[in-house]
């Protein structure tokens, strides 16, 4: 993962930090780090709005005290389907206009949102729990939802909710470089601020304490393993964010619910925009008609 040098530098001072917290209390800075390991890094600053979205319908509703604020768009002519796209860590609903005509040309209708700490949304921090009830929420208010599509953290979000869903045999899950192990992210993040045992061990504590459950339970791995809906799974083979290497003991499972589609030289962020995906996802929830 490369990292800005105004990224660099907050990183530095903010390891300085919690290494000196460490040395009093490893509980109180594992609850630091967590606090920065969950904040978006990026500004909410859209510098470009996609002209589409000035056809969309401002929807707004209300998760563990947040307004968070989004889209929908509605269809001519409805095939009576609704599809919800989530975006990932530090993304917002704009960066997926290219999936808007394409799934409104076949009838669907499409809602999309900021998740906490993105966008116009309210908060300062997202983890998978967070987005997990926001997804629940929407799911109540504006579902329910025929088709989730979700990419980087809103793909283990989406995961972690669709396996809640009450029917979701007949409903399709659209993954794009899912966040796919979240041993794996924070094994990254330890990386970066190389703090010592001892408040590792605290921070998985404090996920379980926040959670009532154990870190292998955010696992797109494990979520996928038992569902009986149809997944279609797309992820690059160059992704250094979320990294292939996850992925490929459940390649080795042929679960047959699942189907793959792997990439090259798309990476983490690209592989969303590419034409080719885009064209495989919608059509892959064409099939819900």
């Amino acid at each position: 993962m490369k990292l800005k040098l105004s990224q660099k530098l907050l990183l530095r001072y903010y390891t300085a930090q919690l290494k000196a917290i460490a040395l009093v209390s490893p509980k109180k800075a594992a609850e630091k780090a967590f606090a920065l390991f969950c904040t978006p890094y990026s500004g909410r600053t859209v510098k470009t709005i996609p002209e589409i979205f000035s056809k969309a319908e401002a929807i707004s509703f209300r998760s563990q005290d947040l307004n968070i604020h989004g889209f929908r768009f509605r269809p001519s002519e409805s095939n009576g389907k609704k599809v919800l796209i989530l975006h990932g860590f530090s993304s917002n609903a704009y960066k997926f206009d290219k999936y808007i005509n394409p799934l409104l040309k076949d009838g669907f209708e499409i809602v999309l949102f900021d998740a906490p700490g993105h966008g116009r949304s309210e908060g300062k921090m997202i983890n998978a729990l967070i987005y997990k009830k926001v997804i629940l929420a929407a799911e109540k208010k504006f579902g329910p939802f025929d088709g989730i599509m979700g990419h980087s953290l809103g793909g283990l979000a989406g995961s972690l909710a669709f396996e809640e869903l009450p029917n979701h045999e007949k409903r399709r899950l659209a993954l794009v470089a899912p966040a796919t192990e979240t041993t794996t992210a924070i094994d990254n993040f330890f990386r970066m601020v190389t703090l010592d045992d001892k408040t590792r061990q605290a921070f998985m504590q404090l996920i379980t304490d926040i959670g009532n459950k154990d870190v292998h339970y955010y696992s797109v791995s494990r979520v996928i393993k038992q569902l009986d809906s149809p997944v279609l799974w797309v992820h690059d083979k160059q992704d250094t964010i979320c990294p292939y290497k996850d992925v490929k003991p459940l390649l080795k499972l042929n679960l047959p619910h699942v189907r793959f589609m792997i990439t090259e030289q798309l990476g983490h962020s690209r592989i969303y925009k590419d034409a080719a995906v885009c064209r495989e996802i919608v059509g892959f929830f064409k099939l819900l008609h």
